[in-house]
């Protein structure tokens, strides 16, 4: 008999955690197909104005159609850390991405976007203190281990430049991710589509500047459509993730984005499956199993707090209201000291202190 407490922990972060994978790993084969025809540094705007404007209508049709504001709005002090992952994740790390697909097979940049996870996991374990326990890290080395397979030539393990590429966006992605756990608590849409509009305009300006010349108007649409499902919507459903999972889960589990590329890559572009493909993507197969069996519980302390965020009255938000209220809502609101004991993962309410890690 399947356990209630499992499928509640894992529900409803892990299935948002999936979801974006999935339309985040399909984007690296699609974009693969525009980039014979589309500068890379212009592909990468595109893609992120795509998203911007997207989310952009969302946005406008979700207040035109009189829909609640149930999400916490933006703050002045989210402002620094919304600056910073516009420039890590939306800047920097596509840059490198389109470059790194152009030199490499999209089959082969796709698993080695697995790394993204991995340095997630590491960024967030070592300067934000997340605990990660021993299966959790058992996971992370399949998943190293399946990316040095992809490298390894002539009995020596050498990444070439477009890989290397690749691994920095990873890198950048990483400190996004971790980045963007500060504004969790926010309305992703909006944050989304503000990050999609100044990334794709800042690498569209630089990338017309430099040379790039604009494609057809239908490579622009497709563009634009492959940036609003896997990079927008992604994106969303990466933050509403990150609430109930926390930074270093949500990338494991993000992890499954290379093997839904690589899938693609092979049946649209007509790759090679390698061996080394096959045996690569049975250790990420394993890390990612490891990362989806892991189960955490503990008495612990839920010390004061006050913040925003949309929430239900359940029994970390037991506070009065002057009147009836809608669920679910977003308030300013108080958390009083609580000692329970409870499966639970590092969410907002989670970022306890563990005594090893």
């Amino acid at each position: 008999m399947s356990n209630p407490a499992a499928r509640s922990l894992l529900f409803p972060g892990v299935p948002l955690a999936l979801a974006s994978a999935v339309l985040f790993g399909a984007s690296a084969p699609l974009s693969k197909l525009l980039l014979g025809s589309v500068n890379p540094w212009l592909l990468a705007g595109l893609l992120y104005l795509g998203a911007g404007f997207g989310l952009a209508v969302v946005h406008l049709a979700r207040n035109a159609v009189g829909l609640p504001a149930v999400e916490a709005p933006l703050r002045r002090g989210d402002l620094p850390w919304l600056a910073a992952v516009v420039a890590f994740g939306g800047v920097l790390g596509p840059v490198l991405l389109m470059f790194g697909l152009s030199l490499t097979s999209a089959s082969t940049g796709s698993l080695l976007l697995n790394l993204e996870g991995l340095a997630t996991m590491v960024i967030a374990w070592v300067v934000f203190r997340e605990n990660v326990d021993g299966r959790l890290l058992l996971g992370a080395l399949a998943i190293l281990a399946g990316a040095v397979l992809l490298t390894w030539t002539g009995g020596a393990v050498r990444f070439d430049l477009g890989a290397l590429l690749i691994a920095g966006a990873a890198l950048a992605w990483g400190i996004d991710n971790n980045l963007t756990r500060k504004l969790s608590s926010a309305d992703p849409v909006q944050i989304a589509m503000i990050k999609g509009l100044a990334a794709g305009a800042v690498n569209c300006t630089l990338a017309l500047a430099t040379g790039a010349t604009l494609p057809s108007a239908g490579l622009v649409v497709a563009g634009g459509v492959v940036g609003f499902f896997g990079i927008g919507v992604s994106l969303v459903l990466f933050m509403l993730a990150l609430r109930h999972l926390g930074t270093a889960r949500t990338g494991a589990y993000f992890s499954l984005a290379p093997f839904i590329g690589a899938c693609l890559a092979v049946l649209a572009l007509h790759e090679a499956v390698t061996p080394s493909l096959v045996v690569a993507g049975g250790l990420m197969a394993l890390g990612l199993w490891l990362h989806l069996s892991e189960r955490h519980g503990h008495e612990h302390v839920h010390e004061s707090l006050e913040h925003e965020h949309v929430h239900v009255h359940d029994a970390h938000h037991q506070h009065p209201h002057d009147g009836p209220v809608s669920e679910p809502h977003s308030h300013w609101h108080r958390h009083t000291p609580l000692r329970h004991s409870h499966p639970h993962y590092p969410d907002i309410h989670h970022r306890h202190g563990h005594p090893h890690g």
